[in-house]
């Protein structure tokens, strides 16, 4: 019996009752129906387990009384408490494996709560780094959102930043045009200035002889012997005083050559290239600048002879010296290229362009459009005519023979073909010697498309503007009163 007491005491049975009941108490309210049934199910078991114990423990103290020690006992306390509520049969297991029970039970309560414990604080360490990983995902948003509007803001600067840059690029391209035409403009009148100092150091050159000259005729007045009579040995008083178209002829012949060929390398290409803006069909282009050339300097060269006509009237009645009238007329036409009335001799070329039936050109333009490549070419003609002999454009027509003399082949020529289709650039002669080549394009068939073309093309039906007409039918000229004493 001892051991049995010994074994329930140390079981702690009641405070695991008492516990499961206060576990209970607690969860009442929370836990469903059928767990509160569960737990009082098992307390009840656990309750008639210690019953059972403790029947046990009462029928050994009663084996060890003795017969009839108790009896009163029994008799007065439990026979009337068990008639009236409570009827126990012996546990069909032994005390052993009751008190077993009991212990595995209390084990697995005590580690049922541990692991609750455990749970709960699992459960409060996962609340607490949801709660945590919400707030780094509200501020991974907030962020987000942040850098979305950042980019946003980005893309808008970048877009205006985009279209500054283009207006830049465009005001650029614009000023760089503009600094373009600047600097053809000043090359230009650095060309102007540089013909102007050589024209200066011809005249300086000239002054300087002249002076020599006069004081080498001074030095003869003052000399005993007598003067030469003015008569038939007037020649050799001429011959040692050349004038100054006569000393400057080599370097003004040199240098129209040069400025020629500049025309061919420069003008021609500018004039070529505004030109295929409006006309597609390259060889009209080239028919128009040739053309344009050759109407240039028979213009310029009847400018020229009336220019010298006029100078050699104003020029008569008070002309004296060694030289002859027609020296003197060309000595100061040379030295006064700048009267030379340009604008109308490009006038008169652009009128001989309209009624050319040879070229075409579109209504909506002019062939003021190579007004630039006229003038230049006028002022190049007229002052060719100063040289002695004078430089002038040799003949050309369509379907004419080749002559490898005067010209070179085109690159697109046939260059097999003896027949000229049409000329791109007149050549330059000295007399009968050519001094520059010009430029033809030969091609097979070219007398028979010629003559097509000729019959077939209609008359430019062109009609003159009003101010061109005016421009055409009065040509402007010199009034004698600009050739001034002074210029003389």
């Amino acid at each position: 019996m001892a051991d049995t007491l010994r074994r329930l005491t140390n079981t702690s049975s009641f405070s695991v009752l008492q516990d499961k009941l206060e576990s209970w108490h607690k969860d009442y309210h929370v836990i469903s129906c059928d767990q509160n049934l569960n737990r009082c199910c098992e307390l009840i078991e656990l309750t008639a387990k210690i019953q059972g114990q403790l029947f046990a423990i009462l029928n050994l103290t009663a084996a060890e009384g003795g017969q009839y020690a108790g009896v009163d006992t029994l008799k007065t306390r439990l026979l009337p408490w068990l008639g009236s509520c409570f009827s126990m049969a012996r546990p069909s297991v032994s005390d052993d494996t009751s008190l077993q029970l009991i212990q595995d039970s209390v084990e697995k309560d005590r580690k049922i709560r541990e692991l609750s414990v455990f749970h709960e604080s699992d459960m409060q360490k996962m609340e607490t780094q949801l709660c945590s990983t919400r707030l780094q995902l509200d501020s991974v948003r907030a962020e987000l959102m942040d850098a979305q509007k950042e980019l946003d803001e980005t893309k808008s600067k970048s877009a205006t930043t985009l279209l500054a840059t283009e207006d830049e690029i465009l005001q650029l391209k614009a000023d760089l045009r503009s600094a373009h035409d600047e600097l053809e403009i000043y090359k230009r009148n650095l060309d102007d200035s540089e013909r102007q100092v050589r024209l200066l150091r011809d005249e300086v050159s000239y002054l300087n002889t002249e002076k020599a000259m006069l004081q080498g005729r001074l030095v003869r007045s003052r000399s005993p012997s007598p003067l030469p009579r003015l008569s038939g040995s007037s020649s050799p008083l001429r011959s040692e005083s050349p004038t100054r178209a006569q000393l400057t002829s080599s370097s003004r012949h040199a240098r129209l050559v040069s400025r020629f060929s500049d025309l061919y390398a420069v003008e021609r290409l500018e004039a070529q290239s505004l030109l295929r803006r409006y006309i597609a069909d390259l060889e009209m282009v080239q028919k128009i600048i040739f053309i344009a050339v050759v109407e240039s300097f028979q213009t310029a060269k009847l400018a020229y002879r009336q220019f010298k006509l006029r100078v050699r009237k104003t020029l008569s009645p008070s002309h004296f010296g060694p030289e002859s009238l027609e020296d003197a007329a060309v000595d100061y036409i040379v030295r006064n290229l700048d009267l030379y009335d340009v604008q109308a001799s490009v006038n008169d070329v652009i009128n001989a362009m309209n009624v050319n039936p040879r070229i075409s050109f579109p209504p909506e333009v002019d062939f003021s459009l190579v007004s630039a490549l006229i003038r230049e070419t006028c002022r190049v003609a007229f002052a060719m005519q100063t040289l002695d002999p004078p430089l002038d454009l040799a003949f050309a027509s369509d379907g004419e023979l080749f002559n490898d003399s005067k010209y070179r082949r085109s690159y697109d020529s046939e260059f097999s073909a003896p027949l000229v289709m049409y000329h791109v650039w007149p050549a330059l002669l000295e007399g009968n010697a050519t001094i520059v080549k010009g430029e033809a394009v030969t091609r097979r068939g070219a007398l028979w498309s010629r003559s097509r073309s000729r019959s077939v093309s209609p008359v430019r039906s062109r009609s003159l503007s009003p101010s061109r007409s005016l421009g055409y039918k009065s040509k402007r000229s010199l009034s004698p009163e600009r050739l001034t004493a002074s210029r003389l």
